[in-house]
């Protein structure tokens, strides 16, 4: 089969579209042909390494060669163990080794794709839609009549956030550029900031949730903007912003009632299930900016790099013999 395989760190240029073994799953497995895939922050990272790794002598390999972690298609085969997924349903779901034609799965990182969404749109959901529930819901406890900002409301992540926030109730403020401001009232946001004409930074508004999808100011920026009870969701951003979560968010909460969160999304299936509901009933829509074929992952990851992405990048698979 083919797949995308990275033999080393380094940019998207040392990335191989190459032949590689088909798997087989084993007992809790489910063996997926996937249709589609998608790009994250996430693929990036496992691209390129950690910084400190690649100071590292012998560590300028990554010990998995897989990239891709956002995946739908159909299931091929089942491990002996597995009970809730049967051959040719279709699915959807995240686990690393997406940009490929096959990938094993484990059972409990799967659920059925939501009947109303295409594979290309249902491969844009997991990571960062589970990341922007998990943020809202667990980390900020978001309610009905929450004030929420979201910083970086055009991208991926934050065309997830504004329709998430809304499907909870929320009252939401969107930041994005002068091009994607109809965008962002398209989805949902109650008031929109165009960051070219106005830092939000400067406001006296106060909100009770924020979530830094881009993180494109300092946590102290966002900890001012927060109500005597907000809470600051750290889940974007360059390194500094997210080594600057990392370490300050933990001293910053100790400091009084406001809360900074950093975390890193739990990719099961629960929320996989409660998204799906959400997409059948038409709460959110995935935003899909561009698509390429598998062949062309590199570009993907190229455009990413670039941060101006109006939602996300998908990756289509085609099989020469589809059945």
């Amino acid at each position: 089969m083919k797949a995308i395989v990275c033999s080393q760190y380094g940019p998207p240029d040392l990335l191989q579209f190459t032949d590689v073994p088909k798997p087989a799953p084993a007992d809790n497995e489910i063996l997926v042909k996937l249709y589609a895939a998608a790009v994250n922050p996430l693929d990036r990272f496992f691209m390129r390494g950690a910084p400190l790794l690649r100071l590292i002598p012998g560590l300028r390999k990554p010990k998995d060669t897989r990239l891709g972690v956002d995946l739908a298609g159909k299931v091929e085969a089942v491990g002996r163990n597995v009970t809730q997924f049967k051959p040719g349903d279709e699915v959807f779901g995240a686990w690393r080794g997406a940009f490929a034609e096959y990938v094993c799965v484990p059972e409990d990182k799967l659920a059925l794709k939501p009947a109303n969404l295409s594979f290309e749109e249902a491969a844009a959901v997991p990571v960062a839609a589970l990341t922007v529930l998990q943020g809202f819901r667990d980390k900020g406890g978001i309610r009905p009549g929450h004030k929420v900002l979201i910083d970086g409301a055009s991208g991926g992540v934050g065309t997830f956030a504004v329709q998430i926030a809304k499907s909870f109730g929320a009252k939401v403020t969107a930041v994005c550029s002068t091009r994607n401001v109809e965008r962002a009232q398209s989805l949902g946001a109650d008031h929109v900031i165009d960051y070219k004409q106005e830092d939000f930074a400067k406001r006296a508004e106060r909100y009770d949730l924020i979530m830094g999808a881009n993180a494109h100011h300092s946590i102290f920026d966002y900890w001012r903007l927060l109500t005597q009870n907000g809470t600051y969701v750290v889940v974007g951003g360059g390194l500094p912003q997210i080594f600057g979560g990392m370490l300050l968010a933990p001293l910053l909460s100790r400091m009084g009632s406001k809360k900074a969160r950093f975390f890193i999304a739990d990719l099961n299936q629960k929320d996989l299930v409660f998204l799906k509901e959400l997409l059948e009933a038409g709460k959110i829509v995935p935003v899909i900016d561009r698509r390429y074929p598998l062949s062309k992952a590199a570009d993907a990851i190229r455009y990413l790099e670039e941060g101006h992405a109006q939602g996300k990048i998908v990756i289509t698979i085609e099989h020469a013999k589809d059945t």
